[in-house]
């Protein structure tokens, strides 16, 4: 639907802005821009109303433009812009906190928040190495990651991270990290719905990382429980849960990022719940805000926060925090946030909606140059076979052609992924997997 109210017809000078996670050159030749959103859809600036097929950037689960959370934040906006978490405190972050360990696995009831994953993630493993620091085993300083994981773009995240475009900049990043192998294999694994029976095995790498560096040097293992930015990689039936026991027979820490997958994504509150696997730490944002402010958090275990309070309660117990943390305007969209997803079902809402999302990409086998689909949940993925020797260029063409005909995708590598709101229904669905169809019809 066009709506000339929204056209934009004098674009901004283009080369002060040095875009994130772009190819600016080729984005400043032929750009493409939103002027406005509302539920599932996007405005362009040219008046055109296109799909949002990947929640904006896997963060805005309650759809575009909510009217609570609107109303919330522009109702904080007015009473209080800001205040400073260090050594103050506002009543609505703590009423946050408490509202989030009601959701967490039962024991994770220590919040700490942050304004991004990226610094959730730093600041899970400031935590975990200073938690065993604290208990008298200083020596456990290692960081174990997986291969394809995505952890944000702090030092420690790319550190612990596995995707090598994000890290092969930046020198030698954290001494002292490892990583265990991924969990894609399409061989075994291909075309499989939900997770893989094959794989469970490959967590036995924990193992021989474990007897390499002896597990007196290890603080912790993070993974994400389904690899979302590596590609919508989805578990294998029993893996997580052999990580889990693997951890405890060497008393490491546990760490689910959940910045993509909580919050109503795999159906429950939190994947860990939906895999019956419990972490010691979550790392949490995106969804917490439904994307309207910026916001993270951590989820610790209770007693991990206690074994921090000790010696005179005048001193500082961990010298860690944000300008920003637990920031006014971010609460209150929070909490408008979880107003939504309880109020109007969102997370059962998408646990129906994703068997649709499910048995619609399946349909998609059989289209050039499809090679996998994958799907759980409101998460799913359609994996290209790549050009010979350009590789991701197949993908990016893909997403061009998306945009192009009213359809927002992610591509990482040479997979599409996709991420609807918690709000999309069948019709929605419908749209997204037909528009993805003509595109798939007209790759090169």
């Amino acid at each position: 639907m066009n709506t000339s109210k929204n056209v934009m017809t004098d674009l901004p000078d283009l080369q002060a802005y040095w875009m994130p996670f772009t190819a600016n050159r080729q984005f400043k030749r032929d750009p493409r821009f939103v002027v406005g959103a509302q539920g599932m859809y996007y405005t362009t600036h040219e008046g055109e109303q296109m799909l949002d097929g990947v929640s904006g950037l896997w963060c805005c689960a309650a759809g575009h433009c909510h009217p609570h959370i609107v109303s919330a934040i522009q109702e904080q906006a007015a009473k209080l812009d800001y205040y400073t978490a260090f050594q103050m405190g506002y009543p609505r972050t703590f009423e946050l906190a408490n509202r989030l360990a009601e959701m967490a696995p039962e024991g994770l009831s220590s919040v700490f928040f942050t304004n991004s994953g990226s610094e959730s993630v730093d600041t899970a493993l400031k935590i975990a190495i200073a938690w065993h620091r604290v208990r008298g085993e200083g020596q456990r300083v290692r960081l174990i990651g997986r291969q394809t994981g995505y952890h944000g773009v702090g030092f420690g995240g790319i550190s612990v991270g596995g995707i090598s475009s994000n890290r092969k900049l930046f020198g030698a990043l954290l001494a002292g990290v490892d990583h265990i192998r991924h969990t894609k294999d399409l061989e075994r694994q291909a075309w499989s719905r939900g997770q893989p029976e094959w794989g469970a095995h490959l967590a036995d790498e924990l193992e021989e990382i474990v007897a390499l560096h002896d597990a007196s040097t290890i603080a912790a293992v993070i993974v994400e429980p389904i690899a979302c930015s590596g590609g919508v990689l989805i578990p294998p039936k029993g893996y997580l849960e052999r990580l889990r026991e693997i951890c405890d027979k060497h008393g490491l820490l546990l760490i689910f990022d959940e910045v993509i997958t909580g919050f109503g994504r795999t159906g429950e509150a939190f994947a860990s719940q939906t895999f019956g696997v419990k972490p010691d730490i979550i790392t949490l944002a995106k969804g917490l805000t439904s994307g309207a402010v910026p916001m993270g958090a951590v989820l610790a275990r209770r007693d991990i926060y206690d074994d921090f309070m000790q010696g005179p309660e005048q001193l500082i117990e961990f010298a860690h925090g944000y300008t920003y943390s637990g920031h006014p305007l971010a609460v209150a969209a929070a909490h408008a946030a979880l107003d939504v997803y309880e109020d109007e079902g969102l997370f059962e809402r998408g646990r129906e909606t994703g068997k649709l999302l499910g048995d619609a990409l399946q349909a998609l086998k059989g289209k050039p140059y499809v090679i996998d689909i994958r799907d759980f949940g409101m998460l799913g993925a359609v994996e290209l076979e790549p050009v010979p020797d350009k590789p991701t260029a197949r993908a990016q063409e893909a997403f061009r052609l998306c945009f192009d005909n009213g359809l927002l995708v992610r591509t990482t590598g040479d997979t599409i992924a996709l991420c609807p709101a918690l709000i999309a229904d069948e019709s929605h669905i419908a749209e997204l997997v037909e528009k993805l169809a003509r595109v798939l019809d007209s790759l090169s």
